[in-house]
């Protein structure tokens, strides 16, 4: 066992594992995913499960109640928020599109929640870190929101992977995109981190985004009606 902030690493390695996991995993599952011995795992996993993070359930390790405290902590915390679950619905109920708030905090961008069923394993973006910013249009208006020096140093740290043919992959060209999405106040990605998808956002106080997404073909007779329906909620 090492001893230190390794340990933390490790044992903050379980903890995503367990949150990410479909149901109860247990330990001699996380040591190997993890690459830890068996021991080590259950020594990091006792401290875990004292504070509540996780709990040992029938079956494996799923996460405690610790979970949901945290998550309302973090939604206290997010300066200048709005009524985030009221915000969803009333994006749900404009559009007929699930909708999402995403946050750019920390040199991060991070969807925060939505109101996809937590079962729907198709929802294109799930709560949590975002590595498609520059292909989603949450991370375009938040990025497009930061001076072009942070902008450009985010882009460089985090890459611009191609997702489909319709992704944008050179600085250049998004430098051009967040010029647009500034001057229109929304931005769209058809397709660009999921084929099948539009996604469609407004930017909103303190970093923040409003979005909703909806099968392309659907996209394509509402853009109006859903662009209108979230500018109207931006600036409610």
């Amino acid at each position: 066992m090492t001893p230190g902030p390794r340990s933390v690493d490790r044992a903050l390695a379980l903890l995503d594992l367990v949150a990410e996991a479909d149901g109860p995993v247990g330990a001699k599952e996380l040591a190997r995913r993890a690459g830890v011995s068996l021991s080590t795992a259950y020594h990091l996993l006792g401290p875990l499960t004292e504070r509540g993070h996780v709990v040992r359930a029938p079956g494996g390790y799923v996460l405690g109640h610790r979970a949901p405290a945290l998550h309302r902590a973090f939604r206290r915390q997010l300066g200048g928020a709005p009524d985030v679950a009221g915000l969803l619905l009333a994006a749900r109920r404009a559009t007929g599109a699930e909708a999402y708030f995403s946050t750019y905090r920390g040199g991060r961008i991070a969807v925060i929640d939505s109101t996809a069923p937590v079962t729907d394993t198709t929802d294109p973006f799930t709560p949590g870190p975002e590595t498609r910013a520059h292909a989603t249009a949450h991370g375009k208006v938040l990025l497009a929101s930061l001076p072009r020096r942070e902008r450009a140093r985010y882009l460089a740290d985090h890459g611009m992977a191609r997702f489909t043919d319709r992704t944008i992959t050179s600085a250049e060209r998004f430098e051009a995109e967040a010029v647009r999405v500034r001057g229109g106040g929304v931005a769209v990605s058809m397709g660009e981190a999921d084929p099948a998808y539009t996604c469609l956002a407004v930017p909103l106080p303190e970093g923040h985004a409003l979005s909703v997404a909806l099968p392309t073909r659907e996209f394509r007779a509402r853009h109006g009606a859903l662009r209108a329906a979230l500018l109207g909620l931006a600036g409610a």
